[in-house]
This record gives structure tokens, sequence and C-alpha cells, in this order.
């Protein structure tokens, strides 16, 4: 068993190793190692690549969250030069003329300076609109007179005009004063989202500064559609979302592999004296895009190569090994399956194989000739397995497949079918009397007259067993074959066999005749059946006559049979 084992291992390794396999990889072992090189080469340039790009915007987005707390550090300057004033002043309407003219020009992102009293109503303001409106149930609000510190908010639509904003504040208490009035300011996002720019237009990079709640406040050009939404909404970001807005560290980076597939490098910045952050992401696969497509472009190389290389040995392995070893299997092939014209062509082929395609014509040649011998034979076999040779007539089984195929034609085309079904009168009395030869003559000479009248009907003649003849009519209603049946009986009187056992002193046949119309509901017994009953009733009569029976249905949809004489 182990030998068995091995030698099967072995034949399964030397067909895995064909010719095809060994020149494929002599080409493989020749290529790879120089493409291999190149792709490990570009492998590398593609890791700097990204660390360089990390470290180049990492250093930009710092100078970024550099100037966006420039930007909060002057609008709390502000707000504290106002609150000094408000505390100084002695008075609501002072302080609200100053506050008027102090708005400065070259600080275009502070939208409006506002003063709210400590109930929360704004007193005055740069922008009119605003004065009246009541802001006591804003967190920021509450949060600057409870902390006395300067306060951002988070992304909001300012009232009534809803624009998008955030809003510093900063109380006038932190001034020394007892005074529980806030000194806030609107700021511009806008400007914020400009002070950006430099973050922005750079493939598979991306930046935003977010509220303590995850909310976009700014983000250069190409992403300003991105404001207003949280993090949270965002398939690429909603992953980091939470680790980046609740760590207690100023600043921080991680990796992570995102929804769609793609390996990014985030990392965030705490804008100083706020809760606001700068989060900037990095999509590694489009910052490497370039190296990415030198390296398929050198897989398809080495690919190319490989192809090239074995094209180069298969051309004339093809032509001189294989396409002929091909040829030969095919006329084998075709051989086996039963074309025996099947020879090798030995002028299309080389030379070393024209001993071996001689071997397989002479081969091929000679169990051809066989071949012929045995089909012969078999030909003879199946007809005499159809044939009854006593009386040249079909057998019992070539009448049952002549039957099912001319019911099937019958039910398709919905024509006639009847069938004659013919026995000798007191056969076994005939025996008894003149011997088994004569019988035997007898049952000769009654086939004989059958195949005449079959063929005079276009019908079907055959013993069906014993002294019992059929004859099948196709097209025939019954009325036809009722004078066919005649016309047996009467051809059979005319052959004046005599028989002294008999009444009529003749040999005579009784005859049963049976038509339908093939259908579903019946099946080719039913027919046999209704002649057999037929039969049965001609004999009943005293023999040497016909009697007619057909096929009726009991009820629509039954599919019980009936026998009408």
């Amino acid at each position: 068993m182990p030998n068995v084992s091995l030698n099967r291992k072995r034949a399964k390794l030397k067909q895995v190793l064909g010719i095809r396999a060994r020149l494929a990889l002599l080409a493989v072992i020749l290529v790879a190692p120089l493409m291999l090189e190149r792709i490990r080469s570009l492998e590398e340039a593609r890791v700097k690549q990204i660390a360089q790009a990390t470290t180049e915007f990492s250093i930009v987005a710092r100078h970024s969250a550099d100037a966006q707390r420039e930007v909060i550090s002057s609008v709390e300057t502000i707000l504290k030069s106002e609150a000094f004033i408000r505390a100084s002043a002695g008075g609501i309407s002072r302080s609200c003329d100053v506050l008027r003219a102090s708005l400065p020009s070259s600080l275009p992102w502070i939208r409006t300076l506002l003063i709210a009293g400590e109930e929360g109503r704004i007193q005055c303001s740069t922008n009119n609109m605003y004065v009246g409106l009541d802001l006591s149930d804003r967190p920021y609000f509450q949060q600057a007179q409870q902390t006395g510190r300067f306060v951002l908010s988070d992304f909001l639509l300012a009232r009534p005009a809803q624009t998008p904003t955030v809003m510093a504040a900063y109380p006038v208490s932190a001034m020394g004063s007892d005074s529980g009035a806030v000194v806030l300011a609107t700021v511009n996002l806008d400007w914020m989202s400009k002070v950006m720019n430099n973050l922005g237009g750079r493939p598979g990079i991306s930046a935003m500064l977010v509220d303590s709640a995850g909310t976009v406040l700014a983000a250069p050009a190409d992403q300003r559609s991105e404001i207003g939404r949280p993090l949270d909404n965002m398939p690429l970001m909603s992953a980091i979302a939470d680790m980046a807005l609740r760590s207690d560290q100023d600043e921080g980076s991680l990796s992570f592999m995102a929804v769609d597939g793609s390996k990014r490098a985030v990392s965030f910045i705490r804008i100083a004296g706020t809760n606001a952050r700068l989060i900037t992401s990095i999509d590694e696969d489009k910052v490497s895009a370039a190296v990415n497509r030198d390296i398929r472009t050198a897989y398809l190389q080495l690919g190319f190569v490989v192809v090239f290389v074995l094209l180069g040995a298969l051309i004339a392995a093809e032509k001189l090994v294989i396409k002929p070893i091909e040829m030969l299997a095919d006329m084998a092939k075709r051989f086996g399956e039963g074309d025996l014209s099947a020879r090798a062509a030995r002028n299309r082929l080389p030379s070393e194989f024209v001993p071996l395609a001689r071997a397989f014509n002479a081969m091929a040649a000679q169990l051809g000739q066989r071949e012929r011998e045995l089909v012969a034979s078999n030909d003879r076999l199946t007809v005499m397995a159809s044939i009854d040779m006593l009386s040249g007539l079909a057998n019992r089984r070539g009448f049952q497949s002549r039957l099912d195929f001319e019911w099937m034609r019958a039910q398709q085309y919905g024509s006639d079918l009847s069938l004659l079904m013919i026995d000798v009168d007191h056969f076994k009395l005939y025996n008894d009397s003149y011997g088994h030869l004569e019988g035997d003559a007898c049952l000769t000479r009654l086939g004989e007259t059958l195949s005449g009248i079959a063929a005079d009907t276009m019908g079907f003649a055959a013993r069906y067993g014993g002294e019992e003849f059929c004859l099948l009519l196709p097209n025939t209603d019954q009325a036809r074959a009722g004078e066919i049946g005649e016309k047996v009986r009467g051809a059979v009187l005319k052959l004046s066999l005599p028989h002294i056992t008999s009444n009529h002193m003749l040999v005579t046949v009784s005859i049963g005749v049976a038509a339908t119309k093939p259908n579903d509901a019946l099946r080719p017994g039913d027919l046999i059946e209704a002649a057999d009953a037929a039969l049965y009733a001609a004999k009943h009569r005293g023999r040497n006559t016909v009697a007619e029976h057909g096929i009726v249905r009991l009820s629509e949809g039954d599919a019980d049979m009936a026998m009408a004489g």
C-alpha cells in the first residue's frame, strides 16, 4: 500500500509539472528576482513619501492652529478692552457709545460686539438688530458669568438672522467690577476658514476646526461643505470623533482603517484657551497615489516580461511537442467517441512523431473494422429480438414499442387509433389433431396473410403470443377497423386450411376490434384491454366472427373507463 500511494503522488506531481508549467517556472526564476527588487524599492519609497507628507502636513497644521489661536486671542483682547471700558465708564450709555465706535476694521473676523446686562438682555450692539435680544438661556453666557473667564461657544446659528457663527463672551466682573454684565462678540466663521486655506487643495488630506461637541466650525475652501456638520455624520471621521474630543491631551494622533478600506492617519491640536480642536486627516492611499501607480506598473511589467519569456519558449515547444501530442490525442478522442474515420495526418507532424502516427493509424483501421462488425452483429440481434421468427411478424416486444409510438403520435395530432386482436379458433385442438409442425405451418400462413393486409391498410401486424395476433391501425376509426376485421376473417377462410375438430371444418379466427382517440386520461394498455374484451365477446358469440368495442368515459374528469359494444 505505501508503494501504491507513493506512485500516485508521483503521477500527480508529473501531471502538475507538465511542459507548460516547467517553462512558466523557468521564466519566473529568470525574471522575478529583478522585478521583485524593483517593487521592494518602490514600497520603501512609498513608506518614505507617506512619512514625509505626514511630517510636512503636521508642520503646516501646527501653523494653522497657531493662526486660529491668534484669531481667538485677538477676539479675547477686544472683549477684555470693552469689559474694562464698561467697568470704568460709570454708565451704560457711555460704554455703549464707546462700543459702537471701537469695532476695529483690522479684525474682520469679528462681526458684531455686544453688551448684555446681568439678566441676559442685550443692552447695546454694533448692530442694532440684536438690541433687546435675550441671551440668558445661552450656555456660553451662563458659563461666562459663572466662571468669570473668557468663553468661546460651540457652533450655533445666531438669532435672529440664523447666521452660522460662534460667540465669544467675557464677563465685566473679571475686571474687578461687581457688575453682572457680559461683553460678547460674534465671530465670522468664513474668516476662520480662510485662515485654514493653506491646508486645502491637497489630494488625500483634509482639515477642519471643530467645537467641543464635534461640529465643524471652519474648513479650507475645498471642504467648505462640511461646516456645520457633526463628525459623527462623516463616515471617514466618526471613528476618531470620540477619542479626539474627549482626550485630555492638547495634541494627539492615531492611525485607523476607514469604512471605505483606506488607511488614515489623524492628528488633533487643541486651540489654547478653548475647547475647539484642529483635526487633520491623511489618506495614505491618495497621498502615495503616484508611488502606488509605479508599483502597479512594476507588477504589470513583471507579468508582461514573464508572459513574453514564456511565449518565446512556448512558440517552439507548442509547434514541436505540444501541438503534435494534442493532435494525436484529439484523433484518439474522436476515434473513442465513434468517429471511425479519424486518422493522424502524418504530413503535418514532425518526423519524430511519424512512427507513432503510423502505428496509431494501423491500430485505428483494425479497431474500426472490428467496430463495424460488432455494430452489424448488434443490429442483427436487435432485429431478431423484435421479430417473431415463425410468423415473420413483429413479436410482442416489437408490437409494444410500435404501439407506444403510434399512441404518442395520435395524441399529438388528435387522430384515431384502432387495434385488432386476432385469435385462431380451437388452435390447441388443431395441434392435437395435426401435430405441432402443421400448427407452426398454419401460423406461418396466417402471418403471411396478416402481413399483406397490414401493407394494404398501412397497419402494423404482430404475433402477440401463441396463436394470438394483432393488427395496429393508425388514423383508423372504429367503423373502418370493423371492415378491416371482416377482411382479415374472410382472408383466413380463403386459405381453406382444414380443421376437422372445428364446426366450420376450416381454420377460422375470432377478432376483437377497439378504437379510441388517445388522450392524457388514457394509456396504451387501455386499448389492448378493450380489444381483448372485444375478442372475448367474439368467442362468446360462437367464434369466426368480429366483435367491436370502444373506450368511453364514464364522466368528465373521471379516470375510470368502461367498454361499450
